[in-house]
Formats: C-alpha cells, structure tokens, sequence
C-alpha cells in the first residue's frame, strides 16, 4: 500500500434552510431599512432555519451533497469533525449526531469551535489526521443556525446573519503536492471580547435576568473587528502566497470569510485580485460564521469558477479572535 502524500478535496457540498429573510423584513423590527444595510454589509437576504430544524440537520444536508459530489457513501467516511459556534447541544457533540444521522457505521468525529475561522481549522484537523495514519476519509463540515443566538433588538448586529453549512470530504493520495499544501492558524484571546456570546458558558451561566437582558446573544463591537479584518484578511493571503511562491495570476479564486463587501473589497482588492477571482455570496446568504467558507467554495464549484489544477485560497477569521488561511489545488 503505497504511503499517503497529500489530502484532496475529493468533494464539496452546502444547504440553506428554505426561509429567506430580506432587508425589507428587517425594516418592520428594527430601524433600518435595505439602502442602509446593503451599503454598510452588502447583504440583501439571509436563510433562517425552521423551527425544529437544527445544526446537525443542516450539516448532514450540506455532508450528503458533498458525499454525492466525491460519489462516495458514508460508509466510507472514518472522520467527521463539525466546525459551529451553535451546536444542537453542550453536548454531546454534534459530530454524533451527524454520524447517527448520516448512518456512518464506524468513525471517530468531534466539535470544533473557532468561530468563523472554524471550517479552515478543521480543514487543517482533517488534512492532519489523514496524513497521520488515523483516519483514511474524513468528512470536514462548517454549520450554523445564528439565528438562535442573534440579539434581534440589536440594529447593528441582527442584519448580519444568516443559517446554512457547507462540507468537504477530503481523503489521501499517494501523489505530493496536491489538495491542501498549505494551512496557517492564529488566535489572540486580547480580542476576546469584541466577538462574543456573554452568557451560556461556565463563567455566566444563563439566569432569568440575563435572558431578559439578551446575554445569551451575540455581541459584536464593529468598528474594532472591521480594522482587525481588513488587516488580517490581507496579511493572510499575503502570507499564503509566498508560502507557496504563487502570484495573483496563479490563484484561480480567493474564497473568503464572508463578513462583509467593504472588508473583502478592501483587503483582497488591494493585493490586485481582479473581483472575477474573489468569491462572494453574502449578498444572499449573509454571515453564516463556520459555514461561510466552505458554502461559498461549494457554489464555486458548482458555477464552474474552480476547475481541475486551480489553486484556490481560503481565509477567515472571526472569534477568539481566531484566523485561518489554507491553500487548496484542486
């Protein structure tokens, strides 16, 4: 049995939940209204999970589309790791469930938390545990249902997110060089506050008084992660590219974190990607955290803006404060 070389993106999948909120529906809760949103975030909708409709259910819709894309079952996965900030529950992992659900007779799996930089963290477990010997497939999935844990008093915040997951199933190759060649990781707890859920942990737990006080909700201090994100999120790619000796005319697609146009237009626009190169869907989808990444990989993908032998991209960052950088040749 020949020796495993590389990990390779074998397949690529995502769903929304079928309800769409609008700017204009934003308009009738808080004050707002579409000019303002789509001029600050460059959103117009967002998808909001169903009630009785969770994050695991959203990681297996996304996990199957992306097993039926690498034409594999999931009896041939050994690995599921979940990137989410909105688990179904504290535990057990909602790894477990996917596994349950998705009918998986025998794996490993886990949580990960890093926030919007979650999904290229476990892009980095997976290539890491394939490389190892631990697991063969591992199935790598970013979901979220944001909606539940959104302040919808707060007019700043509440446009910004949405629900959705996308997935990967990555598995080793004998070749080198190919698949993911290239992940860098960061986190700088000095920024932990600026990104936060104040209730719901260990250190605040959750009392009558605080979910009258909408501390079991996002905060987010804008003006600060907006500096740190046009920063990091060129810096990232910077770093990406010398790493792997690439130029702009090498990377067939930048597939960032979608936070905001004004953040991804700054940032990327400024190291001379022309905007055919820079995936964004946050117009629809808005901020979906974990699943932001791999549900705009996925749609590249789909619209045939990645082909076979593209170098692609991937950045984020978001809570912790957490980033995330990987470099996929597809």
């Amino acid at each position: 049995m020949k020796s495993i070389q590389s990990v390779k993106v074998v397949g690529t999948g995502r769903y929304v939940p079928a309800r769409v909120m609008t700017n204009e529906d934003f308009s009738k809760i808080v004050e707002t209204n579409d000019e303002w949103i789509t001029s600050r975030t460059g959103i117009k909708e967002r998808h909001i999970a169903a009630e009785g409709e969770f994050t695991s259910d959203l990681a297996v819709a996304a996990a199957r589309a992306a097993l039926a894309d690498a034409k594999l079952t999931p009896a041939d996965i050994d690995l599921v790791i979940v990137s989410t900030i909105t688990p179904d529950y504290i535990f057990p992992a909602t790894a477990a469930l996917v596994q349950h659900k998705l009918g998986i007779p025998k794996c490993g799996g886990f949580d990960l938390e890093a926030a919007c930089s979650g999904f290229v963290y476990g892009l980095a477990m997976g290539r890491g545990a394939i490389m190892s010997g631990i697991a063969r497939r591992a199935l790598v999935i970013g979901a979220e249902t944001l909606s539940r844990i959104t302040n919808y008093q707060d007019r700043a915040s509440c446009i910004l997110f949405g629900d959705g997951a996308g997935a990967v199933v990555l598995e080793g190759r004998a070749e080198p060089d190919q698949g993911i060649i290239y992940c860098q990781l960061g986190i700088d707890g000095v920024g932990a506050e600026l990104m936060i859920t104040p209730a719901g942990g260990t250190r605040n737990q959750v009392t009558a008084a605080g979910l009258e006080a909408q501390e079991n909700k996002m905060v987010i201090h804008g003006r600060e992660v907006f500096r740190f994100a046009v920063e990091k999120m060129q810096a990232l790619v910077q770093e990406a590219m010398a790493a792997c000796h690439l130029t702009v005319d090498d990377v067939a697609m930048v597939v960032p974190h979608q936070v905001n146009t004004r953040i991804i237009d700054s940032a990327v626009g400024r190291l001379g990607f022309p905007p055919e190169k820079i995936m964004v869907n946050i117009q629809k989808y808005g901020n979906t955290s974990a699943a932001s990444v791999p549900m705009a990989l996925a749609q590249a993908r789909e619209e045939g803006r990645i082909r076979a032998g593209d170098a692609v991209i991937l950045v984020a960052f978001g809570g912790g404060l957490s980033w995330a950088s990987a470099v996929v040749k597809f």
